[in-house]
C-alpha cells in the first residue's frame, strides 16, 4: 500500500520526470503565423538578430509590447544623412510602402532609427513631432550616436538601444521577451496550384519546407520576404528577385517529387542545392517555393494524366485552358502571381517553350550545356536544359544573361537575315492579323526584310549524303533517347530502391512517363540508341552549315529563325483525350531546337478573342512567336529580346487573364 508521504511526492516525481524527458526531446521553433492588420505573416524560427542590450531589452521589449503576444512589428529605417528632417521621413516610409509588398504601415508603430554613415544623427523633436503622428509611431528606438531631444517626440517615447549591425533596412518581428529579431515574411495563397511546397531558408545555405498555411481551398501558402532586405550590386545583379523552381532541381533541406509521391517520401530532403540554382541564389535571387511539373518532366496532359498531383491552372483567359508542360507549375505560376519576379523550369523537349506559349510569359530554352544540370531529375543528358520565365522581356534577359556563365557578348550588331516560317501555319484571322503586324514592326527594328523558310525544303535541297527524308530519318530520335535514357538514370535505380525499401513493391507512377518507359524498354535498344545519337550529330553538322543555325562573326548568329509558336486556339483543360502510349514521335520545328542544341525563346506579341464554353462569354488567349538563333549565341538572343522590348516591339504582361491591362 502507498504511504501518505510517497503519494503526496508523486505529483512531484511525474514532473520531474516530464521534464527530464522534455530535456532529451529534440524541440525545435518552427516559427508561427500572425497577422497584422488584416495580412498574414509567417515569423521565421531563426532569428536574425538582436535589439537592444541587457540593460535596455526589458525597457525596450515592455515598450513596444503588443498585448497578449511575445512579437511586436518594427521599421528599421536608414536615414540619407546626418539630420533627419519630417519630409525625409514621410518619403521614406512612402517610398518602402511602394517599393515593397510585404511592408505596410503597421510596421511603422516602432521605428529604429539607424545612420548610414559614421557621423552622429541629430534629430529635432519638433519638427519630427508631426510626422511621427501622421505615421503612428508610438515607440522611437535609436542608436547611441543619436543626438538631440530624445525623451519623447509629442505622443512618441524615445529610447536607445543597438541593434545587430548587419541587418538591412525593413520591417522586422522583434521579440519583447528576448529581444530577437526575425525576418518578415508576407503570406500569399497558391490559388493557381503553381507550387508543389514552399520553402524558407534556414539561414545556414539550407532551406526549410513551409510549415505554415492560412486557410483556403487546397492551396498552399508561400512567403515571401520583404524586398526593402535587398540591394542589387555588380556582384549580385538579381538580389531581392523572388523565383520559384521546377521540382526536379535538388535543394538543400527540401525533398524533391518530381511530380511523384513515392518519389518524394522514399527518398527525403537533399543534402545539397544543385549548382544551377545555387548559382541562381549567390546571384542575389531569392528561393520561395518548389513549383508543380509534370511527372519525371515528361509530357502529359491535363486533368487526365496528372495522377499522383493537380495539374496547376493556367491564369489566362477563362482559367481551364491547359498550362502545358513540363514545367507547368512554373509557366502558370509567373503568369499568376506579381509577388513572383522569376521561376525557372527545364526544357528537354519544349518543357518551357510549351507553358510559355500557353500562358503567354517570356520563356525559352538554352543552347544545350549552357548551364550545368547536375543535381536535377534527368530526363536525357542529349538536350536536358535549365529555362527561366518572367512577364517582361527585360527581366528575362538580365536573368539570362546573369544565369549562364561564360557566354560571348562582344558582338557589335544583330542578325541582318530573317527565316520567318511564319506564312505556312493554320491560324485564325485575328492570329494571322497580330503574327503579320509583329512580323512588320521587328523587320522595321533590325531594316531588313523577312525571308519565308522552311527547313525540310532546305534539308531537300542541300542534305549531300544523309539520308533524303529528314522527317524519317528522325522520325524516333527524341522518343529514343528520352525513354532510353530517363529508365536509365532515373526510372531503373528508383524501381529498385523502392522494391529493397517496402518488401518488392513497385511503386505508382503516372500513366505517362510509364508507358514511355515501358516503350523505351521494348524499342530503344543500345543498337537503336546509338543510331538516334549518329543521327542527332547529322543534323547538328548540317543546322550548323547549310541549315539555318550559321555563326557570324559580327552578329554571333547569321539569321534570326522566327515562327508562330501559340495562336490563341483554345486546349481545354476538361477533356479527357487517349490514353498515352509512348513518347512522342516525329520531327517538327519545335523539335528543331533540341535536336540542334540552339537556343530559343517564346515571346508573346498579342492575345486574341474567343467564345469560351467554360463562362459562356468572350474571352482572351495569348499569342506568342518563337525565336532562335545559332548555337551559343544566348547573349545575343537575350540582348535583341531587351532591346525589342525598349523598343516598344515587344511589351511587358500583366498577370490573370489578360496579357495587357
Amino acid at each position: 500500500m502507498v504511504s501518505t508521504a510517497l503519494r503526496a511526492m508523486l505529483p512531484a516525481v511525474l514532473l520531474f520526470l516530464a521534464a527530464a524527458d522534455l530535456a532529451k526531446a529534440d524541440l525545435v521553433d518552427n516559427g508561427s503565423v500572425v497577422s497584422l492588420d488584416g495580412i498574414s505573416y509567417y515569423v521565421g524560427g531563426v532569428s536574425v538578430g538582436q535589439l537592444g542590450t541587457n540593460e535596455t531589452r526589458d525597457a525596450i521589449g515592455k515598450a513596444g509590447m503588443v498585448p497578449g503576444i511575445d512579437l511586436f512589428p518594427i521599421t528599421i529605417v536608414d536615414t540619407p544623412g546626418t539630420e533627419l528632417q519630417a519630409p525625409d521621413l514621410l518619403d521614406i516610409a512612402a517610398q518602402y510602402d511602394k517599393e515593397d509588398d510585404v511592408f505596410q504601415p503597421a510596421f511603422l508603430k516602432t521605428i529604429y532609427l539607424r545612420s548610414p554613415t559614421t557621423s552622429s544623427l541629430m534629430l529635432n523633436g519638433s519638427d519630427l513631432e508631426g510626422a511621427f503622428s501622421d505615421l503612428g509611431t508610438s515607440l522611437l528606438i535609436t542608436s547611441e550616436d543619436v543626438s538631440g531631444d530624445l525623451k519623447t517626440i509629442g505622443n512618441t517615447r524615445v529610447l536607445m538601444g543597438p541593434i545587430s549591425s548587419d541587418l538591412p533596412k525593413g520591417p522586422y518581428f522583434v521579440s519583447s521577451a528576448t529581444g530577437n529579431v526575425f525576418k518578415v515574411h508576407r503570406l500569399y495563397g497558391d490559388d493557381y496550384l503553381a507550387f508543389i511546397q514552399g520553402v524558407v531558408s534556414d539561414e545556414k545555405g539550407g532551406y526549410t519546407s513551409l510549415p505554415a498555411v492560412t486557410e483556403n481551398i487546397m492551396t498552399k501558402s508561400i512567403a515571401v520576404p520583404s524586398r526593402l532586405y535587398y540591394t542589387p550590386s555588380e556582384e549580385q545583379p538579381l538580389a531581392g528577385l523572388r523565383f520559384g523552381v521546377k521540382d526536379i532541381y535538388h535543394v538543400k533541406g527540401v525533398g524533391t517529387s518530381g511530380g511523384n509521391r513515392a518519389y518524394y517520401y522514399l527518398y527525403g530532403p537533399r543534402n545539397a542545392t544543385c549548382p544551377s540554382i545555387q548559382r541562381l541564389i549567390d546571384l542575389g535571387a531569392v528561393l520561395v517555393g518548389k513549383m508543380g511539373t509534370v511527372q519525371f518532366a515528361n509530357g502529359d496532359k491535363p486533368t487526365a494524366d496528372w495522377v499522383d498531383f493537380h495539374a496547376p491552372f493556367n491564369p489566362r483567359g477563362d482559367g481551364y485552358q491547359n498550362p502545358s508542360g513540363s514545367s507547368t507549375g512554373s509557366g502558370a505560376g509567373i503568369a499568376a502571381y506579381d509577388w513572383l519576379d522569376l521561376a525557372v523550369g527545364s526544357d528537354t523537349g519544349g518543357s518551357m517553350r510549351g507553358p510559355a506559349g500557353a500562358s503567354g510569359v517570356f520563356g525559352g530554352r538554352p543552347s544545350t550545356g549552357a548551364i550545368s544540370m547536375d543535381g536535377v531529375m534527368p530526363l536525357s543528358p542529349v538536350s536536358d536544359s535549365a529555362g527561366i520565365f518572367a512577364r517582361s522581356g527585360s527581366l528575362w534577359a538580365k536573368a539570362t544573361q546573369s544565369w549562364y556563365p561564360d557566354m560571348q557578348n562582344n558582338y557589335t550588331s544583330y542578325p541582318r537575315i530573317i527565316h520567318s516560317a511564319v506564312s505556312g501555319g493554320v491560324m485564325s484571322a485575328a492570329a494571322r492579323a497580330v503574327v503579320d503586324d509583329w512580323v512588320a514592326k521587328l523587320e522595321d527594328f533590325l531594316q531588313v526584310t523577312s525571308t519565308p523558310a522552311n527547313f525540310t525544303t532546305q534539308w531537300e535541297k542541300t542534305h549531300g549524303d544523309a539520308p533524303a527524308n529528314l522527317g524519317e530519318m528522325l522520325y524516333e530520335t527524341y522518343g529514343v533517347y528520352i525513354t532510353h535514357d530517363q529508365w536509365k538514370l532515373l526510372g531503373k535505380q528508383f524501381f529498385a530502391d523502392y522494391a529493397a525499401r517496402h518488401d518488392g513493391r513497385q511503386p505508382f507512377v503516372n500513366p505517362g512517363p510509364l508507358s514511355r518507359w515501358q516503350w523505351g524498354q521494348a524499342h530503344a535498344t543500345e543498337e537503336v540508341y546509338a543510331q538516334a545519337l549518329r543521327n542527332i550529330s547529322i543534323f547538328q553538322s548540317w543546322w550548323e552549315t547549310d541549315g539555318f543555325g550559321r555563326h557570324d562573326a559580327e552578329s554571333c548568329s547569321e539569321s534570326l529563325y522566327i515562327w508562330a509558336w501559340s495562336t490563341g486556339e483554345p486546349m481545354y483543360r476538361n477533356t479527357y483525350p487517349a490514353a498515352p502510349n509512348g513518347p512522342p514521335l516525329g520531327f517538327t520545328d519545335s523539335n528543331v531546337p533540341i535536336i540542334a542544341g540552339a537556343p530559343e525563346v517564346v515571346v508573346p506579341i498579342g492575345e486574341v478573342p474567343y467564345n469560351s464554353t467554360i463562362t459562356m462569354q468572350t474571352e482572351y488567349l495569348p499569342v506568342t512567336m518563337a525565336l532562335r538563333m545559332a548555337r551559343g549565341c544566348d547573349y545575343m538572343l537575350a540582348s535583341l529580346v531587351n532591346d525589342l522590348e525598349e523598343a516598344g516591339v515587344l511589351r511587358s504582361v500583366a498577370t490573370g487573364s489578360r496579357l495587357y491591362n
